[in-house]
């Protein structure tokens, strides 16, 4: 027997839906299990910068500053946060278009370990299809709010077959931290070892420019490839899940 007929007959013995089960032969070519928490790159010679919280009015001069340098970002982006996101919908399409990993930040941005799996798997379906709208694919990677990744979070992640991030420098620039206490965090880190995902957000002016910068110099000055995360873990070809979709003709939140 042929072995997707095998595991497609073991699904349906069973009994779960076709929709919550990952298709297993895409899973088979991911180099890591969907679900599994990672914090670093699986590398040495990166760094992966990303982003959190956007779509938001610094989205696109980000995408610039970035382009400029020849590097790529992550930007995990929400439905509602700061406005709808079809708001900014250029601004998405313009990351996707230039070659950055657009990922997941939830709809609402939620503090998802208290929330039922079928409210979980709302939250990532309403921002998998605005993306299917804007520019036609859905994302594999997310950063959970809060980075809280409890309750019934990452057996859904599982489910769902999406990657979870979190980070291992967090700048605290979402604490009235400045871009020079940030830039002490990645000194005292060093450039060794594996790859840093730090925590940032654009909804900052001085993360958006004056770290970002810096971060950009810093790479350079140590012989490292700023990269997306989903390269940073050698998965450059899943930051989004296989197939082709259909928009639903949404504008509006």
């Amino acid at each position: 027997m042929h072995i997707t007929s095998a595991l497609a007959t073991l699904a349906l013995a069973a009994g779960v839906s076709a929709r919550a089960v990952p298709n297993p032969i895409e899973m088979m070519k991911r180099t890591h299990t969907p679900g599994q928490v990672f914090t670093k790159c699986s590398k040495s010679g990166v760094l992966a910068l990303a982003y959190d919280d956007g779509p938001y009015q610094y989205t696109s001069s980000l995408i610039d500053t970035l382009d400029a340098a020849g590097v790529k970002g992550t930007f995990f982006f929400t439905g509602t946060l700061y406005g709808c996101i079809y708001n900014q919908k250029a601004a998405v399409k313009k990351a996707f278009d230039n070659g950055h990993q657009v990922a997941s930040h939830t709809w609402t941005h939620p503090h998802m370990g208290s929330m039922s799996a079928q409210a979980i798997q709302s939250e990532m379906d309403k921002v998998d299809q605005a993306m299917v709208n804007i520019f036609g694919r859905k994302p594999a990677y997310v950063r959970p709010p809060y980075l809280e990744t409890g309750g019934q979070f990452l057996s859904t992640m599982r489910q769902l077959n999406v990657t979870v991030i979190n980070d291992d420098i967090d700048t605290g620039d979402w604490n009235n931290q400045s871009p020079q206490q940030s830039q002490q965090k990645f000194q005292q880190a060093g450039a060794g070892g594996q790859g840093h995902i730090p925590l940032m957000h654009e909804t900052y002016q001085s993360t958006v420019t004056t770290l970002t910068t810096w971060l950009i110099n810093w790479a350079k000055t140590n012989n490292l490839k700023i990269v997306t995360v989903a390269e940073c873990l050698d998965d450059a070809d899943g930051m989004y899940k296989p197939g082709t979709f259909t928009g639903n003709g949404a504008n509006s939140c």
